[in-house]
């Protein structure tokens, strides 16, 4: 109730503001809320799902130009030219996006600085857009509006967009946007689409940019390639940078610190210093590089404290897979190999575990074990040999492909989302047990589903033994609990066969003996699991069967006993010979 209470008062105080703003203070209003629309794009985008743009000015110009030219020239109404505007702006982003959403590194920020320099050049050189100098006469937004009343219409659409991006963010695509940032390996690994998840991310912040350049024209009524160029767009970052990038709450008040201070900077230090020039972009630059030093998460964080989340309903019960029978063939790999130039990783590796079987892959460092993990769990291709799961031939499918048929693992080095709560790390492993995509998640129609996930989420958690931190980020838990969050995760997917990279490193002697009794429960009830371990009293108390490898060969296959007195075992692996 009182979060749903929140944006109905933002919307009542942007209804007063004709009555209390003067007109520059109306026109600065309005400047901010375009300004915190582009901002919350560039938020979802890079602050959510990691990918950094400079290019964001340039579908604020895309949508602008388009309702500038169809409302002047054409006679359409300016709803029309929204509708059009959205549309080249979401198609131009999509195409890009197409490209960029694969991307990573230095190289995407590059990417973004060029179709933004080239993008301002096009504004000032296509016929009929009136060169550099732009043109005037737009139709306004409706006939007779004042500053006042623009400045309100800003300010409601800014509060919608707000309340729609919180949405997403509390929702399955809002926890699979957020994995993109983290690690797109572990996101693969639950099933997300992450070269999808970040189109979409992409194509959200240019429709927002576009809704941004929409106001702008029937607001300023004019339109030149100046608003829509790389400072812009450098500027728009800067908002996100001083706000807080990982915050919706940061995109408002680091649009407003950039607008007003750019405002008043610009009058003020020319006559401070007798000279013009673009002085105040000095002093935003020594601005951000101290925010950095001080506060490097933004303004936002330091103002704002963690909300508990509001708790769902109990959701119904998300349907299980039918699981093999006991003893039935689960995971088979034959004559797997791979290289990485010269180096021979993996040679002639059989392996293979049944429904309700426990298999340790042991050996020292650097003798292949990840590696071999890697492969099975189509992290990495295989040079040779074949790969199975329930029959089906799973080589070179992907990490996608091989969750959705019920293959779930861990990493060795951990991969989480430190600032989510365990509850949404834990619920990101559930992701192909649900549906529906970004438009759902923002209206609000996944409330069903959702409450059906975090249920599922918070049996496993309280499974692994971390019902009393389900809502502690989980950056905040030591390692070996951080552990026990990947496999909750793994959990959630309901696999028929569950990998684990060294699961007990970290943990303490009787969170191994929990971590234990739970394998040996999964077993029981005929889960099939593949599990890679340095701890040799954990290992041979535990597995059914062993599995040695040495110079990425399998060298030795029986049960712990049998391996334990294998002569090749004791040379390679456990000391030399007694």
């Amino acid at each position: 109730m009182n979060r749903a209470l929140v944006p109905l008062a933002a919307l009542l105080a942007c209804a007063l503001l004709p009555s209390v703003l003067t007109e520059y203070q109306a026109t600065m209003a309005g400047f901010v809320g375009i300004a915190a629309i582009v901002a919350l794009g560039l938020v979802m985008l890079t602050g959510v799902s990691g990918q950094t743009s400079f290019g964001q000015a340039t579908f604020v110009g895309l949508a602008a130009y388009t309702t500038a030219w169809l409302t002047r020239f054409a006679g359409w109404p300016p709803l029309a030219g929204l509708a059009a505007g959205l549309a080249i702006t979401g198609g131009t982003a999509y195409l890009l996006g197409l490209i960029t959403s694969r991307i990573s590194g230095h190289y995407l920020p590059l990417a973004t600085i060029a179709w933004c320099a080239s993008f301002f050049y096009l504004f000032g050189v296509i016929p009929g857009l009136g060169g550099f100098n732009g043109f005037g006469e737009i139709p306004p937004l409706f006939p007779g509006i004042t500053r006042g009343v623009a400045a309100a219409l800003i300010g409601g659409v800014l509060v919608c967009v707000y309340v729609l991006c919180g949405n997403l963010l509390r929702s399955r695509t809002g926890r699979a946007m957020r994995a993109l940032a983290r690690s797109r390996v572990m996101a693969e690994s639950v099933g997300i689409d992450t070269a999808r998840q970040a189109r979409a991310a992409f194509v959200l912040a240019a429709l927002l940019a576009g809704v941004a350049g929409w106001l702008f024209a029937h607001v300023q009524r004019y339109v030149s390639p100046a608003p829509f160029g790389l400072d812009a767009s450098i500027e728009y970052v800067f908002m996100v940078v001083i706000g807080g990038v990982s915050q919706l709450g940061g995109a408002v008040i680091g649009a407003a610190v950039v607008v007003v201070l750019r405002d008043q900077l610009t009058e003020l230090l020319p006559r401070l210093l007798g000279s013009s020039g673009n002085f105040e972009t000095v002093v935003f630059s020594l601005g951000v590089i101290l925010l950095l030093q001080y506060a490097p998460r933004g303004i936002a964080p330091l103002l704002t404290r963690r909300v508990r989340p509001v708790p769902l309903p109990a959701g119904a019960r998300l349907a299980h897979r039918d699981m093999p029978a006991r003893g039935a063939l689960v995971l088979e790999a034959t004559a797997l190999e791979k290289r990485f130039g010269g180096l021979l990783a993996a040679h002639a590796i059989d392996l293979s575990v049944h429904a309700g079987e426990i298999v340790a892959l042991i050996g020292p460092n650097g003798a292949g074990k990840s590696t071999t993990f890697n492969l099975i769990s189509g992290a990495m291709t295989p040079n040779a040999g074949s790969i199975s799961l329930l029959g089906h031939d799973i080589q070179g499918q992907g990490a996608r492909a091989t969750a959705r048929r019920g293959l779930a693992r861990t990493f060795q080095h951990v991969k989480l989302l430190p600032e989510a709560s365990v509850l949404d790390n834990v619920a990101l492993g559930a992701h192909l047990r649900g549906r529906g995509g970004m438009i759902r998640s923002m209206l609000r129609l996944d409330r069903p589903q959702e409450a059906a996930l975090l249920h599922a989420a918070r049996i496993q958690a309280n499974r692994v033994g971390l019902g009393d931190a389900l809502h502690l980020p989980a950056g905040n838990l030591p390692l070996g609990r951080q552990r026990l969050v990947e496999i909750a995760r793994g959990l959630c997917l309901d696999p028929v066969v569950f990998l684990l990279d060294e699961p007990a490193a970290g943990l303490r002697l009787r969170e191994k003996q929990a971590l234990a009794t739970l394998l040996e429960a999964l077993r029981d009830e005929g889960l099939a699991i593949l599990l890679v371990e340095h701890d040799m009293d954990f290992v041979m108390g535990l597995a059914d069967r062993v599995v040695v490898m040495d110079f990425g060969e399998k060298i030795a296959d029986g049960r712990p006993e049998q391996v334990q007195d294998d002569r090749a075992v004791q040379e390679a692996y456990l000391g030399g010979i007694a």
